[in-house]
């Protein structure tokens, strides 16, 4: 008996000592996060202040050179990624380790803010805060991913992961096709275990995104027989393509909407007797006269959805109801690739726990899911049924994304680089 509480106290003991070692490793990640955290706003600042507008493809390029320095001095091999077959800029691939599980690291370089915006500069408001483009979105959570590698690597964990990290040249208006602006993503996706962003998500501390709706376009083509408007509704004239154009919008909202986390909304139409349509402007041009039905519409809109079945679904009433015609037009609908859904699987809820744990350890409180409807499409979505477990909304939070208020809580950079790498610590350790 003797023997076996002696046993029982040495296990007891080498429990205690690990603990103790696991809460002496975190403690020195968050004292490295804290003593490097000017280095961390200093390069936010460097990097905001490099245009890097989507279709500023030099732009893009720099500032991704300025990452790329920053990871090859870490000891990362890193590679960038041409975006001439999808008329961007490209992507740089950063990748260390060959051992413990493989996360995948998302970011992304580029702005919504090219170089002819009023809005182009790092400007401090407080202590706290700071305005600039990109500072949220995504230029700061770019550096939490780099600072948060930085501190496993000085307290001597880094080597207990197999990490890739990918910043995205083109998140802001992806090239297309996707299949092939985004096939790097996806192979990363198809060798990761897990999946973490780095977006702001609803830009509150106590959530984290673990589910995404899709984002997809679609474009509705509709042509009339024309004549003179005096003979509009009669035999053999009909209704011509604006009157088809009405009903099968209105069809589609009296369908669809309502219909949880689905929202479909058609943001651009051009109707007359003569249309033409730019898709890569998004912009067009119509004729037509009053005295005569039209001819030609031409509509195109985004889908929302949080799952494939559900947008399979909508896109099924949508094709149906524009089959349906009115007497002398016709219609067809097209769907183009885009973001798919992140749907909230059992190991995301998992790692949103861990998470959790890990705030809460840190005394950053609680973290909950964000409500799905609140989190836009996001590079994450390509990883969904790849990864075992996936998360976003880790980044720089702030407010005023896509707008010239955008503005960064600089509080929210170090507390987010802590919770990173110390959730990355316990994922290396299989807590």
């Amino acid at each position: 008996m003797r023997r076996f509480r002696f046993v029982l106290v040495l296990f007891a003991l080498s429990l205690a000592g690990q603990a103790g070692a696991s809460k002496s490793i975190e403690e020195k990640i968050v004292g490295f996060v804290d003593a490097h955290d000017h280095e961390a706003v200093a390069l936010l600042q460097r990097t905001v202040d490099m245009n890097s507008g989507t279709m500023n493809l030099d732009g893009v390029r720099a500032v991704g050179d300025v990452f790329r320095n920053e990871f090859d001095a870490l000891g990362f091999e890193t590679e960038w990624i041409d975006g001439s077959p999808f008329e961007r800029a490209g992507h740089l691939v950063a990748t260390h380790g060959d051992r413990g599980p493989h996360v995948l690291m998302i970011g992304h370089l580029d702005t919504v803010f090219e170089p002819d915006s009023p809005f182009q500069r790092y400007e401090p408001i407080d202590e706290r805060y700071v305005k600039g483009p990109g500072t949220t979105d995504m230029k700061g959570g770019n550096i939490v991913v780099l600072h948060a590698l930085r501190a496993l690597d000085a307290v001597g964990v880094l080597d207990d992961l197999t990490v890739t990290v990918m910043l995205l040249g083109d998140e802001e208006r992806s090239g297309k096709p996707t299949s092939v602006s985004r096939a790097r993503l996806i192979e990363a996706a198809d060798a990761a275990d897990v999946a973490l962003g780095f977006e702001d998500g609803d830009s509150d501390p106590t959530t984290a995104v673990v589910a995404r709706r899709s984002s997809t376009s679609w474009k509705l083509e509709i042509t009339g027989r024309p004549a003179h408007s005096s003979q509009i509704f009669g035999e053999g004239y009909g209704y011509g393509a604006v009157f088809e154009a009405a009903r099968i919008l209105n069809a589609m909202r009296e369908a669809l909407a309502g219909e949880e986390f689905l929202t479909f909304n058609p943001g651009l139409i051009l109707g007359g007797t003569d249309v033409t349509h730019d898709p890569f402007a998004a912009r067009g041009e119509a004729f037509g006269k009053n005295n005569v039905i039209a001819e030609s519409v031409t509509v195109t809109g985004d889908l929302r959805c949080l799952s494939f079945e559900q947008q399979e679904r909508a896109r099924e009433h949508m094709r149906a109801i524009v089959a349906d015609n009115l007497d002398e037009t016709s219609a067809t609908i097209t769907f183009g690739d885009g973001y798919p859904p992140l749907d909230r699987s059992d190991g995301n809820l998992r790692l949103l726990s861990m998470w959790d744990a890990v705030s809460r350890d840190l005394g950053f409180g609680p973290v909950e899911p964000v409500d799905p409807r609140n989190a836009g499409a996001a590079d994450i979505s390509f990883t969904a049924g790849r990864v075992d477990m996936a998360m976003d909304g880790l980044g720089l939070m702030g407010s005023g994304g896509h707008t010239v208020e955008e503005t960064a809580d600089l509080t929210t950079l170090p507390m987010n680089t802590k919770r990173t790498a110390v959730l990355l610590w316990r994922l290396s350790r299989g807590e």
